[in-house]
């Protein structure tokens, strides 16, 4: 068994959509990234890649290449499961915390642990999703920006 962890943040701009876990979310601004800057995903990208000893999401997808320019983050999602199957790895559980002051995201949970376990071709029971705000705290509270953490457990 190994243990991989994940954290990413963007910044919340106006003209973009916001997409979260896969899903899009109503909301007057979105996530600016190369990507679809889904800091859901990449936190759990990252975690994964903690745990198989393979680098971080810029390792496998460098951000600079303009294949990844507004690629859905399912996508690379996609990849880093096929990646992890054909060296053996299987995921056990992931775990992710939202942080976002808005907008709501508990209505969306269902739909996001949805589109990742589909990502990754795991049951659903495998995704734990938690959503929770700062308490108007810091570049989250003053909803500058969102951010995610996630853990992720591989057995190999």
């Amino acid at each position: 068994m190994r243990v991989g962890m994940g954290y990413d943040t963007h910044p919340l701009v106006e003209g973009r959509k916001l997409i979260l876990g896969g899903v899009h979310i109503p909301y007057d601004k979105g996530l600016l990234g190369h990507s679809d800057a889904d800091v859901v995903i990449h936190a759990i990208i990252d975690a994964l890649c903690g745990a198989a000893n393979i680098g971080d999401i810029g390792t496998l997808f460098p951000p600079g290449e303009k294949e990844y320019e507004n690629i859905s983050s399912l996508v690379l999602l996609s990849g880093t499961g096929d990646l992890l199957r054909s060296q053996g790895s299987s995921i056990v559980n992931i775990d992710v915390t939202i942080m976002a002051q808005h907008p709501r995201i508990a209505p969306f949970i269902p739909e996001m642990k949805q589109r990742i376990s589909q990502s990754l071709e795991i049951d659903s029971k495998r995704v734990t999703l938690k959503a929770t705000t700062t308490n108007g705290l810091g570049f989250i509270g003053r909803e500058e920006g969102i951010a995610a953490q996630s853990v992720a457990l591989l057995q190999t």
